[in-house]
């Protein structure tokens, strides 16, 4: 059985090295993605278009400005006297900020001193980042100038970022994306080369032949693994190279999970593969499934726990989940073993019922003896 299998992946392999558009699309197209991926897709808000007006002209008030443009998030929005808010109403500006005569004259007295915000809140992020900055800059300058936050308050919070203190995106995004990279492409490139075997007719010399369905599947899966295993290596090392996504502490729960991630990956390509005809079917099955697990139930981009039901519950059954959690901890958190075992066996659950699943489906499509 050990040289039936073997033979098996060797075949595979060779198979696929002889495939140009299949080694293109496993070896250029991830690295693409991770490009794009890594320098496109930004979290954090920047450039929000800020306009005030400043009818107090004293010290406090130039320094409540400077301040607010001083937080990098805000950037000045052309007014020219217009009737306000004319600009948020022309999308000229996004916020659009009022301070009245007397405002440090009131604030100096301890009288409130108020300032008019105007956020436009079609944009609900941006809107609550900006929320946020106005009044934290507020605070911030009311304690500076007039010493008043600390006597009225009594409590100040000292705030450290753990992990991630600069707040890099890219420790956040390029970790995430090579989840969602390596559930793509692997289980497409399976899926591909089997319906490619049953629209030439091929397949059926394997289905002739004494390999059995486990035989069978065991040999394209470790063909395939290899493949993903050589792609998630080159993304390791562009991830490094551009964005400097490096190892923190162990690296042994990558090195033992992302093999089991990728059954589970080669798995469902394995099992498209068997229910589909057509190369066209595979590769909309797959982008179908994997984009969209991988983006909405993986928490690539968003909060798990702000999933709703049920889909908060389908989340679990997605092993690219487990995966990114994996690449996340291994390179910014750093945990080791303690935080990561679980997820390496919940995928090799999925991989278990996924590689059962294909088996079923391959011992009904061979011929019977």
């Amino acid at each position: 059985m050990i040289r039936r299998i073997r033979n098996q992946v060797f075949k595979e392999l060779q198979q696929f090295q002889r495939d140009r558009l299949g080694v293109a699309l496993a070896f250029i197209l991830p690295v693409i993605a991770l490009l794009i991926i890594g320098y496109a897709i930004r979290l954090e808000a920047k450039n929000i278009s800020l306009v005030v007006r400043d009818l107090d002209r004293t010290t406090l008030s130039r320094s409540y400005i400077e301040r607010l443009y001083a937080t990098n998030l805000f950037v000045p929005a052309k007014w020219q006297g217009m009737r306000f808010p004319d600009a948020i109403d022309r999308d000229t500006a996004q916020v659009q900020i009022t301070i009245p005569p007397g405002f440090a004259a009131d604030a100096a007295a301890g009288r409130t001193g108020k300032v008019q915000v105007v956020i436009d809140g079609s944009d609900t992020i941006n809107a609550r980042v900006s929320d946020l900055a106005v009044k934290g800059t507020t605070l911030a300058v009311v304690q500076e100038q007039l010493g008043q936050l600390s006597e009225t308050l009594g409590v100040v919070a000292q705030v450290r970022l753990w992990f991630n203190p600069g707040r890099q995106e890219s420790l956040f995004i390029v970790p995430g994306s090579y989840g969602v990279i390596l559930a793509i492409f692997p289980p497409l490139l399976i899926a591909i080369a089997l319906v490619r075997e049953k629209e030439q007719g091929t397949i059926l010399q394997l289905y002739a032949s004494s390999l059995s369905a486990f035989e069978l599947l065991i040999g394209k899966s470790l063909a395939y693994i290899a493949v993903g295993l050589g792609e998630a290596i080159i993304l390791f090392v562009v991830g490094f190279c551009l964005f400097g996504v490096r190892f923190i502490g162990d690296p042994t729960p990558l090195i033992i999970g992302t093999p089991v991630f990728m059954l589970a990956g080669v798995q469902l390509g394995l099992i498209i593969g068997i229910f589909t005809t057509t190369q066209s079917a595979a590769v909309q099955a797959i982008g179908t499934i994997k984009v969209l697990t991988g983006f909405l139930l993986a928490g690539f981009l968003f909060p798990l726990n702000s999933v709703p039901f049920p889909f908060s519950i389908a989340s679990y059954l997605v092993p690219v989940r487990y995966y990114i959690e994996l690449c996340r901890d291994v390179f910014v958190r750093g945990s080791g073993w303690f935080g990561t075992w679980e997820l390496i066996l919940a995928m090799l659950i999925l991989s278990i019922a996924e590689f059962a699943l294909a088996w079923w489906g391959m011992r009904r499509m061979q011929l019977s003896d």
